[in-house]
């Protein structure tokens, strides 16, 4: 089984940190140009156990200080990826990304996609459709910044397409590893029967995190989330040989965030796989059981396989 460094305070040693308090007080811990991903889904403000519900102003200011946090900790190839939803009051929706577009723009950020992640189910409304997306902003701080496509690839549509002209005439049209898979994401998420679910009342997979993870940085690079949750974004890091780092303030989570990841050790943790398609009712389903996620082992996804494992750095205390 492989071993891996966990640590509650900064060491740039360890594989994975998890500090227990505030998001700003880890923040200002950290060297300048650390992370190569800053990804996360802060509080919306809606009024969840572990938030204080705060005037929009307030929200927006309180947002505006960490996101300036997370910016002076990003490297200079870097990417920051902001996920988020609506705010809902009276009946009426207030998005969210709407509101925080100015404090990236201000901080000189450049906006690369709007990345719309929907999914099946939700809350029903009966004044209003139903919301069954978010979305994620992605902002890089240069314009040298790291991406590849490659590892996120997506099954061809029309896989046997070819030219039917030119000098390509007869050859498949297609990229042999598979097609961009665009900017909207149709991934399911976490609800009461997902393999995945957790105590925490807004989740998000893995796999949402795997796609950002694996086209944004490269193994042994440092993923930041200010607000860590059950750690879905350090067990999509580890699974690919990359450092996470993040924050929680809620003490059941952070434990909840260690028995995953020793679950993961073991081979123990179940995850929805990211080459499962999405159910369709009007069709024949694919029988793809969930995954049982090892660390330190090669990583299968749908076009390729990581062959890159952990070295061994000391158990965890």
């Amino acid at each position: 089984m492989s071993e891996i460094k966990i640590s509650h305070t900064f060491d740039s040693q360890a594989d994975v940190v998890l500090f227990k308090g505030d998001a700003l007080e880890l923040l200002r811990q950290l060297p300048a140009g650390l992370a190569k991903l800053v990804v996360t889904s802060p509080p919306y403000n809606v009024g969840k156990p572990y938030e204080t519900r705060l005037d929009v102003d307030e929200y927006v200011r309180q947002q505006a200080t960490i996101i300036k946090e997370c910016v002076r900790a990003l490297d200079e190839r870097g990417s920051i990826c902001w996920q988020v939803g609506n705010f809902v009051k009276n009946g009426q929706i207030i998005p969210i990304d709407i509101l925080l577009f100015p404090i990236f723009s201000s901080l000189n950020l450049k906006l690369r996609n709007r990345i719309v992640w929907q999914f099946g189910h939700g809350l029903h409304a009966s004044k209003r459709f139903s919301g069954r997306y978010e979305v994620i902003l992605w902002f890089t701080k240069s314009d040298n910044y790291f991406f590849n496509l490659d590892p996120i690839r997506v099954p061809q549509k029309y896989p046997s397409k070819k030219y039917f002209k030119g000098p390509r005439k007869g050859e498949l049209s297609g990229n042999p590893l598979g097609k961009n898979p665009s900017d909207i994401w149709d991934i399911p998420n976490v609800k009461a029967n997902h393999v995945e679910k957790t105590e925490h009342p807004c989740q998000f997979p893995i796999e949402l995190i795997e796609r950002l993870v694996l086209s944004m940085t490269e193994p042994g690079d440092w993923v930041l989330d200010p607000f860590m949750g059950v750690g879905t974004t350090a067990l999509a890091s580890l699974m690919h040989s990359r450092k996470a780092i993040g924050a929680e303030i809620v003490d059941e989570y952070v434990n909840i965030s260690l028995e995953r990841i020793e679950e993961a050790l073991k081979g123990t943790l179940r995850m929805r796989p990211i080459e499962r398609p999405v159910y369709d009712p009007s069709g024949e389903r694919e029988n793809v059981p969930p995954k049982y996620v090892q660390l330190g082992k090669p990583v299968q996804t749908a076009l390729f396989e990581e062959k890159k494992s952990y070295g061994k750095k000391g158990k965890r205390k």
